[in-house]
């Protein structure tokens, strides 16, 4: 998983440009009806919302190819290979997020997928106790060992057969989940 910041007045500035256009670019699906991020990856990583011309783009720290040089490199580590146009479903989010006054926006992407991220490393609790998905449908009840701006270490604890026996392993970051105390033991 890699972590894009972007400047939140520049994608301001897109989501305005958006609420102003009646026309969107088409998606996979065919014609869009509503205002939207893109996010495009190729010469350029930047955020586009239309059809008709921006001349303006919320490029991510670290990936405008006018000012950072080695922009490409970035670009690689976060999306590999992939090119084109990642439609995304973070319109309200990141709108959200702008009026409730956060100076940057900052989206995780696997590559494929792009989410809002909202929290930081510093906003979890060392030694704190968490869910996290198993990738079977259920979850995992974990201690965080120690955290990266993207990812977790975490030891597995409370669970059953022999998952707390498990060395530590790492998990994306955003993938911790606050425990739900109110739940039925």
């Amino acid at each position: 998983m890699s972590l894009l910041s972007c400047p939140a007045t520049a994608v301001a500035g897109q989501i305005a440009h958006a609420r102003s256009c009646s026309t969107f670019l088409p998606n996979w699906n065919g014609p869009v009806g509503k205002s939207a991020l893109i996010l495009i990856v190729g010469t350029t990583t930047r955020i586009v919302t239309t059809a008709q011309a921006d001349p303006s783009f919320a490029f991510a720290d670290g990936l405008n190819p006018f000012r950072n040089p080695d922009w490409m490199v970035a670009r690689q580590a976060a999306f590999r290979d992939l090119t084109g146009q990642l439609y995304t479903d973070i319109f309200e989010d990141v709108e959200m997020l702008i009026d409730r006054g956060h100076d940057t926006i900052r989206l995780s992407t696997d590559g494929h997928s792009i989410r809002v991220f909202l929290r930081r490393a510093a906003d979890y609790l060392i030694g704190g106790a968490y869910d996290v998905p198993s990738g079977l449908g259920g979850t995992f009840r974990v201690i965080l060992k120690d955290a990266t701006e993207t990812h977790a270490l975490v030891q597995s604890d409370g669970n059953c057969e022999d998952f707390d026996e498990m060395l530590p392993y790492r998990v994306p970051l955003d993938a911790l989940m606050e425990i739900d105390e109110r739940r039925a033991a």
